[in-house]
């Protein structure tokens, strides 16, 4: 594994440690069914043969974590700077994905990109550390110095999430009080977004639908509306359980009132019939979700604004890949989220400092998550925003104890992967997922 470059070699993969989480998570609902009390998290780590640790964080999920581990013969002795090679190597070994992959299911499964954007994450996070300059650096620099992000709703459950389950803490005030509480009707919903957005000062809101009958979830949009005024920019998500005639219906209804409507229907064919029947904006991170579905994307006109998630795109130099594309072709471009923690946190604004333009605040779901990885605890946020950080590489360190504590609620969990439809049906008892709902 000679360097094929001139000059000195970069430093080599000595050591990669792949150790799962568990974080508490609430009972919030969804199209998929219902949060189970713990979400799943991966983390990596890589450590070169000069001692420089680099670490990222992947949604959770025992198969990738598995092919994670088989990755590391062939990895280790790489050169972290060959991030080409590198894909090319697992490439080889695991085969690419498909637009097919993801399927009808209700949140991305793929390995390929998992295992890549895992390990391409840590890698910059080496470089960055090698060369002195923070992740942004190394996708082009930074364009602005804090990165927006959305207040991000819920229907749920009264509960706490973890060990407490559908219990709550007592003693717990302010949001830690509200993240507890029931949303399940529109004057509640109003209620958990005051509560979020007097925490993290958030400047937009999103609604995460597909819960219920639709009349009830844009009832509550309209209430939304009326408590927090026009300045306020709002999005909701049926996460595509609405039929092509439902979408129209009620997406006209929304035109005054919504910033974009994201994934009210399902595929491309049908978001595109959608389109053309609405002046709102179209948000997808479910009919485009590979450079494979762009092309059809583009021909039909399925869409006005892609979620990235460099989780899913393959990692941060390839969501700022789909940045030039989006570009091109008049796309917008803003950031999908899942139940993460601050490396993920990290990673996701280095990539939203580097994006050319942010016309739309990112997703995130990190007001929900209670636990942190990181040294220094979790991050805080300004006006809805995060400053990008400054250290070299993604400028955030393992908590180590932090995480073995968070590796045994793995153990003690017994989960292995997401199934919110079996969570659902301990509730609701012969609950099944449907593509399409209404």
């Amino acid at each position: 594994m000679n360097n094929r470059l001139s000059g000195k070699p970069g430093p080599r993969i000595k050591e990669i440690t792949v150790t799962p989480i568990a974080v508490v998570d609430p009972p919030l609902l969804n199209a998929a069914g219902l949060h189970a009390p713990y979400a799943l998290r991966t983390i990596v780590e890589l450590v070169t043969d000069d001692g420089i640790s680099g670490i990222s964080e992947i949604p959770g999920n025992r198969d990738i974590d598995i092919a994670l581990e088989a990755s590391r013969e062939l990895l280790i002795g790489r050169d972290v700077f060959q991030l080409s090679e590198i894909r090319q190597v697992l490439v080889s070994h695991f085969g690419t994905d498909t637009a097919a992959a993801r399927g009808e299911a209700p949140w991305d499964q793929r390995k390929m990109v998992h295992i890549f954007s895992a390990i391409e994450v840590a890698c910059l996070d080496i470089i960055g550390k090698v060369v002195g300059r923070p992740v942004v650096d190394l996708l082009g620099g930074k364009m602005r110095d804090r990165v927006p992000f959305s207040a991000y709703l819920f229907y749920k459950y009264e509960g706490a999430g973890g060990s407490l389950g559908f219990g709550t803490d007592p003693n717990a005030t302010g949001w830690a009080a509200a993240r507890q509480a029931s949303a399940l009707n529109p004057a509640e919903i109003v209620t958990q977004a005051k509560a979020m957005c007097a925490e993290f000062g958030f400047q937009s809101i999103k609604l995460k639908g597909g819960v219920f009958e639709p009349r009830q979830e844009v009832d509550a949009m309209f209430t939304l509306y009326e408590a927090f005024g026009p300045e306020v920019p709002l999005r909701i998500d049926p996460n595509a359980l609405w039929t092509v005639e439902t979408a129209i219906q009620y997406g006209k209804e929304m035109e005054p009132i919504l910033e974009y409507l994201e994934d009210p229907t399902r595929g491309q064919a049908a978001m595109a019939q959608v389109r053309k029947a609405l002046k709102t904006p179209l948000a997808t991170n479910m009919c485009t979700t590979s450079f494979e579905d762009i092309p059809n994307s583009i021909a039909i006109g399925s869409e006005d604004i892609i979620l990235s998630d460099h989780h899913f795109w393959g990692g941060l130099r390839s969501s700022m890949t789909l940045a030039g594309i989006c570009e091109t072709f008049g796309r917008g471009l803003s950031m999908h989220s899942n139940s993460h923690l601050g490396i993920s946190l990290a990673a996701m604004v280095h990539l939203g400092a580097a994006l050319p333009q942010v016309p739309y605040a990112l997703d995130t779901h990190y007001p929900w998550q209670s636990d942190e990885v990181i040294v220094g605890g979790r991050f805080s946020f300004e006006e809805g925003s995060v400053a990008v950080p400054q250290e070299p590489g993604l400028g955030v360190e393992l908590d180590r104890t932090a995480l073995m504590a968070l590796h045994q609620n793995y153990l003690d969990c017994g989960l292995t992967k997401r199934d919110d439809e079996t969570e659902m049906q301990k509730v609701q008892p012969g609950w099944k997922f449907q593509s399409v709902r209404w």
